[in-house]
């Protein structure tokens, strides 16, 4: 129906800044979706994300959600390893139904980091206080950000001088580690931080 309503918005047709692509995100909600991820994660070109409906999920499970979330850990684990296969750019966490007060933010933040830990790269929101939170914590942090930008720095020095793996602060950095100094940076270009400031800063950082 989408691609014959409006062809030129489907993700195959050139794009143009007047004309983006139709994104879709799934939401996940239940016992049999968990286990047709992988036919999900294929199911349609407009895909970009899946989001996981905790509330919906626990309905369908009869479960009791807990502070600790320890209930849902199989299922975002799923999800958000089922999304990175599938080479999707969203993956988001479920609702966090504290939001009032010290209290609230402080649960908030513990869930984010929480789900940022699992491999989510957003979390969904009720209230407009809850955005800020979120943004922060799933953006990559200064001194992520500083050590990401030291081994890229770094490696393209290692790299020319023929050493597939080297050290930095006294812990060995090889290509995995590289590629997710890598991804950090771009993270961060994306997140609107400085990248090129601390590049500079950095700029005379060697492999040791």
């Amino acid at each position: 129906m989408l691609r014959q309503t409006l062809p030129s918005r489907h993700p195959s047709s050139p794009t143009s800044p007047s004309s983006n692509p139709i994104r879709i995100i799934a939401l996940i909600e239940s016992a049999k979706a968990i286990q047709n991820l992988p036919a999900i994660t294929a199911a349609s070109p407009y895909l970009s994300g899946l989001i996981f409906a905790a509330e919906d999920f626990a309905l369908d499970l009869s479960l009791t959600r807990t502070p600790g979330l320890t209930e849902f850990l199989y299922a975002r684990s799923a999800i958000a390893t089922a999304a990175r296969a599938a080479n999707l750019p969203s993956t988001i966490d479920l609702v966090c139904t504290a939001y009032a007060g010290a209290q609230g933010r402080k649960v908030l933040e513990e869930e984010c980091a929480n789900g940022k830990g699992l491999g989510f790269n957003g979390k969904q929101v009720i209230h407009p206080s809850q955005v800020e939170v979120c943004q922060r914590a799933f953006s990559p942090g200064e001194q992520e950000v500083e050590w990401a930008v030291r081994v890229v720095v770094a490696d393209k020095k290692a790299e020319r001088a023929g050493r597939g793996a080297w050290t930095l602060d006294g812990k060995m950095i090889d290509v995995p580690v590289v590629g997710k100094a890598r991804a950090v940076v771009e993270k961060a270009r994306v997140c609107g931080i400085d990248v090129e400031g601390v590049r500079e800063r950095w700029r005379d950082q060697e492999p040791e």
